[in-house]
């Protein structure tokens, strides 16, 4: 199995993926920002890369056309997005239903939206974190296939926040998309989502943090 991955910025979960081998699961790099630093990731690694600036289209309906034209050349079986910073339309995400991944800095449902990090930092909680999800229509809604607990201390400030949780989300990601590409996460019929676990599993999540539920 393999994936494309969607990025409008840095790139730093791509480069997260790369590390950890799936480089070769990879047929795609697609960036809505000519700038991004995330292209280079991909030239790094050797992985076909693709520009479709947003702001040269009308609408939006106009962009995913082009989205969907620059897919088609591929044999993939999942989209994953790393930082893409542009909300897909409802027909887009219908017509990669349950094919669409992507990563929330919250424990979702709570601080779903922009600046989740912020949100989280401004309500003064005590631990936050991120969502590995399928996409749907509704805006970070989708079935859960894994979530990561980030504790928030006194006397963090919100970078400091914000940097743990990109850190833990380098350990997860990669690690949740090897668990897709190997065809083990299923949702069944009431939209809960199953992952096989295996012994050796627990180890490699320990050196990320300790709590991840999946």
């Amino acid at each position: 199995m393999s994936c494309v991955v969607f990025i409008s910025g840095t790139g730093s979960n791509l480069n997260a993926m790369c590390e950890a081998g799936l480089a070769p699961d990879i047929n795609l790099v697609v960036s809505n920002n000519p700038n991004a630093l995330g292209l280079e990731v991909a030239h790094k690694y050797n992985i076909s890369t693709k520009v479709i600036n947003h702001r040269n289209f009308n609408s939006r309906q106009e962009f995913e056309t082009q989205l969907q034209k620059a897919l088609e050349p591929f044999n993939f079986d999942y989209i994953v997005l790393a930082g893409f910073m542009r909300i897909l339309s409802a027909e887009f995400v219908n017509h990669y239903a349950q094919r669409i991944i992507n990563i929330h800095p919250s424990i979702l449902p709570a601080f779903a939206g922009g600046n989740a990090q912020l949100q989280a930092y401004q309500a003064r909680v005590k631990v936050t974190g991120l969502t590995v999800h399928f996409v749907t229509a509704n805006l970070d809604s989708g079935p859960i296939i894994a979530q990561a607990v980030v504790e928030v201390l006194a006397d963090d400030s919100y970078d400091e926040l914000r940097n743990k949780i990109l850190t833990v989300e380098h350990g997860v990601y990669p690690f949740i998309i090897k668990k897709l590409l190997q065809g083990k996460v299923s949702v069944t019929d009431t939209g809960y989502v199953k992952v096989i676990h295996e012994a050796a599993d627990r180890p490699i999540l320990n050196n990320h943090l300790g709590r991840v539920y999946y």
